[in-house]
This record gives structure tokens, C-alpha cells and sequence, in this order.
């Protein structure tokens, strides 16, 4: 699976298995998904993909987790630094791509425990997951 990530630099491409930069395009176009509506205080960013969202808040911990579309929510990312952006894979929900300010965070398992990658990106706008072409 892969990230494309919108930094000051551009658009990076980042290849979340085996965590490497796979391109870095100042020109390339990026187009994040939309944004859905989280009636929650201090919300910075959020992803769904069909009943999970995640909101990155300006808090800590600094992502709470919904797996019944908002209805309830947990805390999540204890230890993180503040975030920037978060992006949801359709295709499986339990994984998560959180962003900071220079470094992507990930979850296999629906936001429960986090890895940082090794790479490390210009500052960080937006993020977006996909499949490796």
C-alpha cells in the first residue's frame, strides 16, 4: 500500500511496506479525499471509510476512533505529537496513516497501536492512501 502525501515540496509518494520515499513530484497534482463532518471539539482532520472514522483533535492523545460512524469514540495515539492529517483505506479500514508535521504514523489493526515510519517528508499538508500501481 501506498501514501501519496501533499508537503511544502510537493507530492511524495511513500511505499508504507517497506517504508521508503518513492517519488517526490513538485508539480504533481494532489487531491485529497473529503473530509467528513465530525461533530467533535478541537477536530484538525478526519477520514472515514464506511462506519470507522478517525479524527485527528487538538488534544492528548491526539486521534480518537469511531468504529460505528461517530456514534461513539475512543481515545487513540497516546505519545504522538500533534497531527496534521489522517487517511483510512477503503479497502481495509484498520489501516490508518496519521500525519505530523514531518513523519507518518501507521496502523494495521484500526488505530490501536501505532509504528513510525522511517522516512522522513518536508512539512506535511495532507494525506491520501493507495494501492502500489
Amino acid at each position: 500500500m501506498i501514501a501519496h502525501v501533499r508537503t511544502a515540496d510537493g507530492v511524495a509518494v511513500v511505499d508504507l511496506d517497506d517504508e521508503s520515499l518513492v517519488a517526490l513530484d513538485p508539480s504533481a497534482p494532489f487531491e485529497p479525499p473529503q473530509q467528513p463532518a465530525v461533530e467533535l471539539p478541537l477536530v484538525v482532520a478526519a477520514a472515514t471509510a464506511g462506519s470507522t472514522v478517525v479524527a485527528v483533535v487538538d488534544t492528548k492523545p491526539p486521534i480518537v476512533v469511531s468504529h460505528d460512524a461517530g456514534v461513539t469514540w475512543r481515545e487513540s495515539g497516546r505519545g504522538l505529537p500533534a497531527g496534521r492529517a489522517v487517511a483510512i483505506s477503503d479497502d481495509d479500514p484498520d489501516v490508518v496513516v496519521y500525519a505530523t508535521r514531518n513523519r507518518l504514523y501507521l496502523s494495521r489493526d484500526g488505530g490501536r497501536f501505532w509504528q513510525g515510519l522511517a522516512v522522513e517528508l518536508p512539512e506535511i499538508e495532507a494525506v491520501a492512501l493507495g494501492t502500489v500501481p
